[in-house]
């Protein structure tokens, strides 16, 4: 399987970009998330003219973010820069919007934006409406400002089978954060499959034809005799676990069926998140109460909430042997790429996943 990356945008993203293709990674992807993050474009630009080979991804944006036309100028304002290496991820804006304290966007509005994405990408007309207003647009720069002769690969967030089918209609890889289950990818790609199948193809695209399948997770290799659940596995980890708990916090009271198919020590651990961040489930500013370090490496205080439950969905800790047999039941369902998010030692848990996967 191959190996991949997400990292944060902020000063100095470039030189991890550049040790993960000395490590021989096959991609770097930069989380847009713009008010607890840097901002993804600035930072894949100095990571395209710092590298030469590894792909770079945007992971991901949103209808809901950026306009058709903003977004569009960003991604082949990128592709020339690094042409043919770009990776434009698209979805619906769960955390993104969650930070604003604003739900996310539907999966038929990330399907019309993922169209005329495409569209300007490939330097074709478009229609674009703003309300009542229609207008056919296009790229009217001269020169190599951007690039659309060259192919941008499309992915779309998927955890369940809408978002999924909107990549087959599409024609699009998936990329989901945080799914391990076997089971769940082969419905994924069965819903894309199906999809794909009941939609013409778009002779003129040239968008990359590839439609490849990325999972998003964290790794923790045990060392011998270190228990699963340790204090550096819960470090290791905790972002993805606290990611999820501040999600079913955050939508308890206008999204229960989520909070509601949790276990009951999970729905224990998500009350006990929001009394320790001094908020509620009902009240307007939860967002800037549990979403400060979005995706950061977690505070010790919080290494009680990182239930072992949760870190064993949601992320690879175990012995070497372990974590290679998990990987291969991954790819055996039709992922393509394992990508790490490493908050501890970014270099040092780039480099274990390399030595992992060769």
């Amino acid at each position: 399987m191959r190996a991949g990356v997400v990292v944060t945008a902020q000063p100095g993203v470039e030189d991890l970009a550049v040790q993960a293709e000395e490590l021989g990674l096959h991609s770097f992807w930069v989380n847009d998330t713009p008010m607890v993050h840097g901002d993804a474009f600035v930072a894949l630009s100095l990571c395209a003219k710092a590298t030469s080979r590894i792909r770079l991804g945007i992971g991901v944006t949103s209808p809901a973010l950026r306009s058709v036309p903003a977004a569009a100028g960003g991604f082949t304002s990128l592709n020339a820069l690094a042409p043919g290496r770009i990776i434009c991820g698209v979805g619906t804006g769960n955390s993104a919007r969650r930070t604003l304290g604003m739900r996310p966007t539907t999966a038929a509005t990330v399907e019309t934006f993922t169209a005329a994405l495409q569209g300007l990408c490939a330097g074709r007309t478009i229609e674009y409406r703003e309300g009542g207003r229609v207008r056919d647009v296009r790229f009217l720069h001269a020169g190599g400002q951007v690039s659309t002769a060259d192919p941008i690969e499309f992915v779309v967030a998927a955890l369940g089978p809408k978002a999924a089918a909107v990549a087959g209609r599409r024609g699009t890889g998936l990329i989901s954060f945080g799914l391990l289950d076997p089971t769940a990818w082969h419905a994924l790609h069965d819903a894309r499959r199906n999809a794909a199948r009941r939609t013409p193809r778009d002779p003129d695209s040239r968008t990359d034809p590839r439609a490849d399948s990325y999972v998003v997770t964290a790794l923790h290799i045990l060392d011998e005799d270190e228990d699963p659940h340790s204090d550096a596995a819960r470090d290791a980890t905790g972002h993805l676990v606290l990611s999820l708990l501040a999600f079913a916090a955050d939508t308890a009271a206008d999204t229960p069926a989520f909070a509601e198919r949790l276990g009951p020590a999970e729905r224990e651990t998500v009350r006990r998140l929001l009394d320790r961040r001094g908020t509620s489930a009902t009240a307007p500013d939860r967002h800037t109460k549990l979403y400060p370090n979005y995706l950061g490496r977690i505070a010790p205080q919080d290494r009680d909430l990182i239930l072992p439950s949760l870190m064993n969905t949601l992320a690879l800790v175990g012995t070497r042997d372990d974590l290679r047999a998990r990987i291969t039941t991954l790819q055996q369902a039709g992922v393509d790429e394992l990508l790490i998010q490493p908050v501890i030692d970014p270099p040092t848990e780039m480099a274990q996943l390399a030595k992992l996967l060769t």
